[in-house]
């Protein structure tokens, strides 16, 4: 296995800096303190902001064949760090090990996507001559990128969704000040490392790891023109609050549905569900949370899903055989195992897990669970899903959209028509039929609705929130 350095440098103005003030990473599963990283104070995150603004002219002009090429050397060393990078995502985050190498193919794809699209910012000539008052005229537009952005990214995907923050902001000639979660920053500053092998203009990038209450100048400063934000819905509306005039985009998760119809097969819907609850410990803002079974199967699945849970192997997330790894934090665990034992309480059964050692949460299914418990209002983010039946379809579609979140959902069916319907009717960013909402490709539309935030992930979507539309009109002059 691979050792961790003694100190991470955070990245200035594309330069790497050792600050006197550090934080200290922890190993997620055994406590312990695993490495360190500097901490920027409020002074470098001012530095970072205005190196971005200087390096906004340069950005601007690089053409697309330079900023495609910075994308394929970070694609080539991402390849060649894999190990490397997956180790580190293993420990900072207790992702078990095949989660994690999951991620850094994720991490590589999403470099690619970007690469290929850099070559591909689009515009379009207009007819202007819809009337004899504009005889004579021609349009066209372009895009052309938005300037200065900041990123804020969550502890839960430290790589992957980095990247799709990053990649695009590239792809499109963006400089950037990012802030990785404090928890899970070595993603991060190992891209920064790559990043900084590259002829990016001066101030292209600076990451930097802070502390919450030095993070401020990441939302208030008017300076920057774009604030994409991933993490949780409290804290989310509330940078967008702060924001002033720049644009945000937010993607802030949910509490997912999935709906297991009648003549589904049993044997996947389990597979995926079990997957799609509990993989990465549930820490997914896609993780399903509700699983929504027609009554005629309802017995059935549920005897299998219960025998599932029960067989997952959870411990030491280095092990190859771990699927249930530790939560971020004891905190965590402890919140989410109180929603459990509220639901209990409040007359929901208990069909298995519920026990909780530290951070360490067994999987949890319970049934009957009261509509007005957190544990069916609020996002779970860890290992912890409810099942409920239905005998309407309209019923069940009604159950998924009677949530203040809407990011995905998943509909088992071979109903053609029925596929419409959820199509048409989830309020939700996203319906996967015959799968779990966990599924995501990284180049399709990515965000939600309602409390699960405001436009759209996923790199073309990600560069057209980093663009703006300039128009053009030539009038032609009479001979």
């Amino acid at each position: 296995m691979h050792e961790l350095a003694e100190q991470y440098p955070y990245y200035l103005a594309n330069d790497a800096v050792f600050a006197n003030a550090d934080l200290v990473v922890t190993d997620k599963y055994s406590g312990e303190p695993a490495t360190r990283v500097a901490l920027a104070d409020a002074s470098a995150i001012d530095a970072g902001i205005d190196a971005a603004v200087h390096a906004t002219e340069a950005m601007a002009a690089m053409p697309a064949y330079q900023r495609q090429e910075v994308l394929e050397h970070c694609v080539k060393r991402f390849r060649e760090r894999y190990d490397e990078l997956a180790y580190s995502l293993c420990i900072e985050a207790g992702k078990p090990i095949k989660d994690a190498r999951g991620e850094v193919t994720r991490l590589i794809d999403t470099f690619k996507i970007a690469a290929e699209e850099a070559t591909r910012l689009r515009g379009e000539l207009q007819t202007l001559d819809i009337s004899p008052r504009a005889k004579g005229y021609r349009g066209m537009w372009k895009r052309v990128p938005i300037g200065p952005c900041s990123f804020i990214s969550p502890f839960n995907f430290p790589l992957n969704l980095a990247a799709h923050k990053i990649a695009p902001a590239l792809a499109v000639g963006c400089p950037f000040v990012m802030k990785p979660a404090s928890r899970t920053p070595l993603g991060a500053l190992i891209m920064g490392e790559i990043l900084a092998e590259t002829d990016l203009p001066k101030g292209a990038f600076s990451i930097l790891p802070c502390s919450r209450d030095g993070a401020d100048l990441f939302t208030v400063d008017d300076r920057l023109k774009l604030l994409s934000f991933t993490g949780s819905p409290d804290v989310g509306w509330q940078l967008k609050a702060k924001s002033g005039k720049k644009k945000v985009v937010l993607e802030l998760g949910g509490n997912a549905a999935v709906i297991v119809d009648e003549g589904s097969d049993l044997d996947d819907a389990c597979e995926r569900i079990i997957f799609g609850a509990f993989y990465q410990s549930g820490q997914s803002c896609i993780g399903v949370q509700r699983i929504i079974i027609h009554d005629s199967l309802y017995e059935e699945l549920r005897s299998r899903l219960v025998a599932r849970t029960e067989a997952l192997v959870a411990g030491d997330p280095q092990d190859e055989e771990t699927f249930i790894g530790p939560m971020i934090s004891e905190g965590e665990a402890e919140r989410l195992h109180g929603w459990i034992e509220e639901a209990v309480q409040q007359g929901a059964n208990l069909l298995c897990g519920g026990q909780r050692d530290g951070n360490m949460l067994a999987a949890t299914l319970l049934e009957n669970v009261s509509r007005s418990s957190k544990a069916y209002t609020e996002e779970a983010f860890g290992p912890m899903a409810l099942l409920s039946r239905f005998t309407d379809f309209n019923e069940a579609l009604n159950e998924v959209n009677d949530s203040k979140f809407g990011l995905q959902a998943g509909v088992f069916t071979r109903d053609f028509y029925k596929v419409q319907k959820a199509w048409d009717v989830l309020d939700v960013g996203g319906v996967v039929i015959g799968d779990v909402p966990s599924y995501r490709v990284d180049n399709m539309p990515y965000g939600g609705v309602k409390d699960s935030g405001l436009g759209r992930e996923g790199i073309v979507f990600a560069m057209e929130d980093m663009t703006e539309i300039r128009n053009l009109v030539i009038r032609e002059l009479s001979a």
